[in-house]
């Protein structure tokens, strides 16, 4: 009896189903490890610490690096995910050739409420796996931040990060790209309500 497995995608193959109508405008999907994954929808509090934050970095960077919001980036040959944010080297073409690729990342951030879980799993898999040196999750469900560095790969043969840091939202943080910089994370993160 043969066992069925899933189909898994290459980034070209994703592209060509979107060029052929599979996916919609609404349709909010990325690929990683050659699988589709849903992401989650955006709420309020969420949106709420994107602009705060994309305010934020964009003072901060200003033209030492690339700032992108939402944009792809391309791990490997099956996984093409969106970060909320991904600071990358400057280039002088602004990326016009190909999306950025793991060489080009210095600092990849996401935002979780509802996809916590996802980016502290699948995602921060995903990015050890491709040597994704710094990776940020913004904790809206614990209100904290929490920074990983070091990627490396396990005995069992899957990917983490070595370092965890936890940083508080009355607290400051170094942009590990640029040293200079530092985040107040109280003009980020949004009033706590309820608590």
């Amino acid at each position: 009896m043969a066992i069925a497995t899933p189909k898994r995608f290459t980034v070209e193959e994703y592209h060509r189903l979107t060029e052929l109508g599979f996916f919609t405008e609404d349709d909010r999907v990325e690929l990683i490890g050659g699988e589709l994954f849903d992401m989650a929808a955006k709420g309020v509090l969420h949106e709420t610490c994107l602009r705060k934050l994309l305010r934020e970095l964009s003072q901060l960077i200003t033209t030492q690096a690339t700032l992108q919001c939402q944009s792809p980036i391309i791990l490997s040959q099956n996984s093409e995910p969106e970060p909320d944010f991904t600071i990358v080297i400057n280039r002088e073409d602004d990326y016009l050739s190909s999306h950025p690729t793991s060489e080009d990342i210095l600092l990849l951030i996401e935002i979780s409420d509802s996809s916590l879980e996802y980016d502290q799993e699948v995602k921060l898999r995903a990015y050890a796996e491709h040597n994704i040196k710094e990776y940020w999750i913004f904790n809206l469900i614990d209100y904290q931040l929490e920074c990983y560095g070091e990627p490396y790969q396990k005995l069992d043969r899957t990917f983490g990060y070595r370092r965890k840091l936890i940083v508080l939202p009355n607290e400051t943080v170094i942009l590990p790209c640029f040293p200079e910089f530092s985040l107040e994370l109280s003009k980020v993160f949004p009033p706590r309500f309820n608590s």
